[in-house]
């Protein structure tokens, strides 16, 4: 019995560290027409090396998007057209923010981070996930945090899987 009880704490704690060991988005689920305030959590670098920069990729129907100066780090974004035109508190949207960087600073492996952005989601989102693709970039290699799940799949079945954002219906 005691034997049996290790052995589901461990495998409790194990899938407690593999959870942990992806970047995440801190709030896990909010409502179509929503603003959306974007925690990514960056639990490590890659593999022992420190964490030089951070890429994410903005998707379709998350539009308003401003990120959040982080002290230390470089911020850039790229801008692009929207595959539609959004409207925005009665003013239409065709373009904007689609990826954002923050690069030039350096958070070792034996550290965690947060790095953040808002924006708002479009109110004809259809409910169900939405995932934001994220590039962690080394002084030694890379973390591709960008496999986004097949139908009939979830994250858990990925070893990199993109942050999701579970979309609720409109309120």
């Amino acid at each position: 019995m005691l034997k049996s009880i290790t052995l589901a704490a461990g495998l409790v704690a194990l899938g407690a560290t593999t959870a942990f060991a992806h970047v995440t988005l801190e709030v896990g689920e909010a409502p179509a027409g929503s603003g959306y305030k974007a925690v990514l959590r960056v639990p490590h670098g890659c593999e022992g090396s420190p964490t030089l920069k951070v890429i994410v990729r903005i998707p379709e129907g998350v539009i308003a998007v401003k990120p959040m100066p982080h002290a230390g780090w470089t911020l850039e974004t790229v801008k692009g057209k929207y595959a539609k035109s959004y409207d925005y508190y009665g003013t239409p949207l065709t373009e904007g923010v689609t990826e954002i960087t923050w690069s030039g600073g350096k958070l070792l492996d034996e550290h965690y981070d947060e790095f953040v952005f808002r924006g708002m989601l479009a109110a004809d989102l259809a409910p169900g996930m939405l995932y934001f693709p994220v590039v962690q970039e080394c002084e030694t290699g890379a973390e591709r945090w960008i496999e986004i799940p097949e139908a009939g799949k979830t994250a858990d079945d990925y070893e990199s899987p993109a942050p999701g954002l579970n979309v609720l219906p409109k309120p």
